[in-house]
C-alpha cells in the first residue's frame, strides 16, 4: 500500500488506475487512426477530384466498380483474418480502405457544391464525437441496443437496393435520415463496446491491431454519417 496526503492507495487502487490510463492512450490511438484515416479519404479525394483525366479513368469506366467493390473487400477480409493477419497487413488494409472511400468521395466534390460538403463534414463531425463521449462516458449499458441497431443497417441496406430501381425521393430522404439516427447509436456502442474489449486485450499482441479495428468501425460510422447528411443538406452545383 502507498500513503497519500488524504488516503492510502491501495494494489487495486493502483492496477484501476493503470487500466484507465492504458484504456486512455488506447482510444487516443483509435481516434488518431480514424482522423488520419479520414484526412487521407479528404486528400485522395481532392486530387481525383481536382484532375479531370483521374475522373474520366475512374467514373467513365467500369473501373469504377472496382473502387466501389474494393471497400467491402477490405472489410470482410479484416473482420475474419485479423487476428492471424500481422500488424503491418491489417494497418496496409485500412488505408487501402481509407484510399478508395475517398476514391468514392470525389463523386461528391464533382456533385455538390464545396460549401455544402464543408458544412456537412462539420455537422457530422459534432454529431460523431458528441455520440462517441457519450459512448465513452455513459454508465448506461447500451449493448441491449445493439440488435435493434444491427437490424437498422441490414434494412437500410435493403432499403437503399431497392431505391435503386424506384429512384424515390421521399425514399432516399428517409433512407438518409434513419441512417444518421442509426449510425449515431453504432457510434456510442461502438464506443463503449472498445472500453469493454479493452480490458480482454490490453498487453497482449492483438491490441495494436484491434485498435485498427476500432478505428476502421469508428470510420465507417463516421462516412455512413457524413454521407446522409451531405445527402439531407447538400446543394448541387447545377441548383
Amino acid at each position: 500500500m502507498f500513503e497519500t496526503s488524504n488516503r492510502i492507495l491501495t494494489r487495486s487502487d493502483i492496477d484501476a488506475a493503470a487500466l484507465d490510463q492504458g484504456l486512455r492512450a488506447h482510444m487516443l490511438r483509435v481516434y488518431n487512426y480514424m482522423a488520419s484515416a479520414v484526412a487521407l479519404s479528404g486528400i485522395v479525394a481532392a486530387l481525383v477530384a481536382s484532375s479531370p483525366a483521374a475522373t474520366q479513368l475512374i467514373f467513365g469506366t467500369p473501373l469504377k466498380w472496382a473502387f466501389m467493390l474494393a471497400p467491402l473487400a477490405f472489410v470482410l477480409v479484416l473482420s475474419f483474418r485479423f487476428e492471424s493477419m500481422s500488424k503491418t497487413a491489417v494497418q496496409a488494409l485500412f488505408w487501402a480502405y481509407a484510399a478508395c472511400i475517398g476514391v468514392s468521395f470525389a463523386a461528391f466534390l464533382l456533385v455538390f457544391t464545396g460549401a455544402s460538403v464543408a458544412r456537412a463534414f462539420f455537422i457530422s463531425a459534432a454529431m460523431f464525437a458528441g455520440m462517441s463521449l457519450y459512448g465513452y462516458t455513459t454508465k448506461a449499458d447500451l449493448t441491449k441496443f445493439s440488435t435493434f441497431l444491427i437490424m437498422g443497417v441490414v434494412g437500410l441496406l435493403i432499403a437503399s437496393v431497392v431505391n435503386i430501381f424506384l429512384g424515390s425521393t421521399a425514399l432516399q430522404f428517409a433512407i438518409s435520415a434513419i441512417t444518421v439516427l442509426v449510425f449515431c447509436g453504432l457510434t456510442a456502442w461502438d464506443t463503449q463496446r472498445m472500453k469493454d474489449t479493452y480490458v480482454e486485450y490490453a498487453g497482449t499482441e492483438i491490441e495494436d491491431k484491434l485498435t485498427v479495428m476500432n478505428a476502421l468501425s469508428l470510420y465507417i460510422n463516421f462516412v455512413a454519417i457524413f454521407q446522409a447528411i451531405l445527402h439531407l443538406t447538400g446543394q448541387r452545383n447545377d441548383e
